[in-house]
């Protein structure tokens, strides 16, 4: 029997029928139990022919949709996606029935693998044909349907993008995206950690990593990469349900691409023109929980928002490097040239609320010589620390970095614009 002539069903254009169809027509030349599975090892269609020979794995894997894992099944599907003909495998268990498979390609694009179970004879010839023609045909109904998943993920794809960059109203980006009537949206960030790799790979493979993540778990989220960031977009999704889903992905899609992540979750929204502010929101929050090793996996603006605040600070005075109090540039050029430790003394006072004992003991110096170097602050760069808005002053500008480029020609990106 040649299964290139095995007529479709009518009006069932490549979805999964006809794969069960192609199932039923290799079960019937090879007179076992066939299972048409994806790479995933989930079974996409199966055989249901009376009669058929079948043992409990395939039973389990009908009902369950996926295959058990098993380190030696895994062993035989390397063995299968490498070979290029039909490839009989020797029996797991004792209540195994023998089996033959073959890999479905597209040209050297492994999609998936055919399984069959033999029947009481051996097909023989007729059986391997049925196999292999049973795997390209499989491979251009997978790829039929792939190619109209895509088209629709890239078109969601695309419209996230949009409605991030603040494109479009309110109810054209609910069309575009398919949201509800009364949608209430959370937007999610993913990023990988700091001493993981500086690149996730591609945009493709990230999205199409991000894209089968999503589509297990939440079949209505709309998901698109801008840059090193992965956004996924929650059409309905409280903050509980969205922190679960968030840690989920975290250690899904953090083994998948072999990296690290940070996730970001937005507050909720329900006007799909708050995505740009969103957004914004989520990149505060990547910023300051990717640069910390120690940064929980998922969180919220509340959860880092002291260090949101600073970075904000940071980045104003990076545009506006004339609001910088010059004192404390004396201070910090006084103590590189010097080797003095004004500006770290006068910054542990104030992170101790003027608590001399409790400064002196982080800085692991006498009171005294604390006292000492605080009057001389005073003295040598006239710095009024009685002056409750210059401590604050003080503390918010000693607080970061002491190289954030103060005198950078260009500011930095807006949080908002798709990098």
């Amino acid at each position: 029997m040649d299964l290139t002539d095995t007529p479709n069903p009518p009006g069932l254009d490549g979805t999964s029928e006809e794969l069960f169809a192609l199932a039923n027509a290799v079960a019937a030349v090879i007179g076992g139990s066939v299972a048409i599975e994806d790479l995933d090892h989930r079974v996409l269609a199966y055989s249901s022919l009376p009669g058929q020979r079948i043992d409990e794995l395939r039973r389990r894997g009908i009902l369950e949709r996926r295959v058990p894992d098993d380190p030696e099944q895994l062993r035989q599907y390397r063995e299968v996606l490498g070979a290029r003909g039909v490839v009989r495998l020797p029996v797991l268990a004792p209540d195994e029935l023998p089996r033959a498979a073959a890999a479905i390609r597209a040209g050297d694009l492994p999609l998936g693998t055919l399984w069959a179970i033999e029947g009481e004879t051996r097909p023989g010839e007729a059986g391997d044909r049925a196999l292999l023609d049973g795997a390209r045909l499989a491979a251009l109904h997978m790829l039929r349907r792939r190619s109209s998943a895509e088209l629709g993920l890239r078109a969601r794809e695309d419209a996230l993008r949009a409605a991030l960059r603040g494109d479009g109203t309110a109810p054209e980006i609910r069309f575009q995206l398919g949201l509800p009537d009364r949608p209430r949206l959370t937007l999610l960030g993913f990023a990988p950690a700091a001493g993981g790799p500086d690149t996730l790979g591609p945009g493709a493979v990230r999205l199409a990593a991000a894209a089968r993540h999503w589509a297990a778990v939440s079949a209505d989220a709309a998901v698109a990469p801008v840059g090193q960031t992965v956004y996924a977009l929650l059409p309905q999704a409280g903050p509980d349900e969205a922190r679960r889903l968030s840690e989920q992905a975290v250690a899904s899609l953090g083994r998948t691409l072999a990296a690290p992540l940070r996730a970001a979750v937005s507050r909720p929204a329900t006007d799909p023109a708050a995505l740009p502010a969103l957004r914004a929101e989520v990149d505060d929050v990547l910023r300051v929980t990717t640069a910390s090793p120690d940064a929980p996996g998922v969180a919220a603006l509340t959860d880092v928002h002291a260090q949101v605040l600073l970075l904000h600070c940071a980045d104003e005075l990076a545009r506006r490097p004339g609001l910088r109090h010059p004192a404390l540039d004396a201070m910090r050029a006084h103590d590189r040239s010097r080797g003095t430790a004004y500006a770290a003394s006068v910054l542990a006072w104030l992170d101790a609320v003027g608590n001399i004992a409790e400064a002196a003991q982080r800085l692991t110096v006498h009171p005294n010589t604390l006292k000492y170097r605080l009057r001389r602050a005073r003295e040598l760069f006239g710095l009024a620390l009685d002056d409750p808005d210059v401590r604050l002053s003080c503390w918010l500008q000693l607080r970061l970095p002491p190289d954030t480029p103060w005198s950078a020609a260009q500011p930095p990106t807006p949080a908002t614009g798709l990098r």
